[in-house]
């Protein structure tokens, strides 16, 4: 049986590391069952090289001018290019762990392509939901959610021949962050150190920080809506502190399934690689004898603000979501280069909502524009703060 051929974009980060992890250990259990055909990065041009070398790749692809050469230079006889979107062509799936509006691109061309997107940039499916969703219909495309919690989801949702009539509503966990359970006050003068110590998933700095507001959870509520079709009304975040229930669904019987497993993002990754059969290696197996509790709680919207501004960006759908996406980037931008206070980043997510036009996009090209017009708006703020 030929191999199945995988692309990584965003090779050097956490998703696309642990992809590498989980294919060496699905080969090393049965030999020739994955092949890494391309590798994509936007300047990481030292571990790009070492991961090619490990992997010999057909194509690396590297967005900035001065590393592309440094691989090209290391790397005699691999092709290397500037585009991201290239390792669609020479891959079976590809695994999309590009940080933020970055990786739109690549979602937007493997679906194109009639191919499975393991989707683990999040940000390209919120800001452009209404350009993605109709590629989702192109013959061969499927997209399978590589988030812990929207991969819970999606194994839930497998129990039901009719999701569409039988599902009552999604419950999205949440670890709560490194700050569950302190007030407005408390977080007044958090530092950068703080907000990147999570409690239990190791995951880059942008996605931590938003995980630390709760904004990286209401933009999965906008996801899952984007992804199974959900009214926001019946789409619920619920606080659990030791990520071992990954998310729920509840049926219209009143029964809740669940997928449990300790905290390891190789599950998910190994999921959608396999898809839709399961892969032979465990990742995240629990020792029942060990785990002595599960605590659940509501989320404290008063202090989490982002988490309702994401729910109120989702329901007026068009653009907003970018809009929300792009504020709330640039606004993390800011606080880990010391120049933005942590609470203050849901300010200047409302004050670019407050300037939203009410568009809606019909190409890609709209969504960049949208993207680029809120960053503008909220640049323009952050430089008001700061005179």
């Amino acid at each position: 049986m030929s191999p199945i051929r995988v692309a990584i974009a965003g090779s050097t980060g956490s998703i696309g590391t642990q992809t590498l992890d989980v294919i060496a250990a699905e080969n090393a259990r049965v030999p020739g069952s994955y092949e890494v055909v391309a590798l994509a990065v936007g300047s990481s041009a030292v571990e790009v090289i070492e991961q090619a070398r490990r992997c010999s790749p057909h194509l690396v692809a590297i967005a900035d001018d001065a590393a592309r050469r440094e691989v090209a230079d290391a790397l005699p006889g691999l092709e290397v290019v500037a585009d991201l979107v290239e390792v669609v062509g020479p891959a079976d799936v590809v695994v999309n762990g590009v940080v933020g509006f970055a990786g739109l691109g690549v979602t937007i061309e493997t679906l194109r392509a009639g191919k499975r997107l393991a989707l683990a940039n999040k940000e390209s499916l919120i800001a452009a939901g209404p350009v993605v969703q109709p590629l989702r219909a192109v013959p061969g495309a499927e997209l399978v959610p590589v988030d812990s919690e929207h991969c819970a989801l999606h194994q839930c949702l497998r129990s039901s021949i009719h999701p569409d009539r039988e599902v009552a509503r999604l419950l999205l966990t949440a670890s709560g962050g490194p700050f569950r359970g302190r007030t407005a006050d408390d977080l007044a003068g958090v530092t950068v150190k703080a907000a990147l110590a999570h409690p239990t998933w190791s995951m880059g700095p942008k996605i931590t920080v938003d995980s630390s507001t709760l904004m990286n959870k209401g933009l999965e509520v906008i996801e899952a809506h984007e992804l199974y079709g959900t009214p926001y009304d019946d789409i619920d975040v619920v606080v659990h502190p030791q990520s071992i229930v990954h998310s729920m669904v509840e049926f219209s019987d009143g029964s809740t399934i669940a997928q449990l497993s300790l905290p390891d993002m190789r599950l998910p990754i190994g999921y959608a690689l396999g898809y839709p059969q399961r892969i032979g290696s465990p990742f995240g197996r629990i020792d029942w004898t060990a785990l002595s509790r599960l605590d659940f709680e509501a989320p404290d919207r008063s202090t989490f603000r982002c988490l309702d501004l994401a729910y109120d960006a989702g329901r007026v759908g068009g653009t907003a979501p970018a809009w929300l996406s792009a504020a709330n980037e640039v606004a993390v931008d800011a606080f880990l280069a010391g120049t933005l206070r942590w609470n203050e980043i849901p300010d200047v997510c409302v004050g670019v909502m407050a300037m939203h036009d009410g568009a809606t996009p019909n190409t890609v090209d709209d969504v960049i524009e949208a993207d680029a017009h809120a960053r503008r708006i909220a640049r323009d703020l952050l430089s008001k703060r700061s005179t």
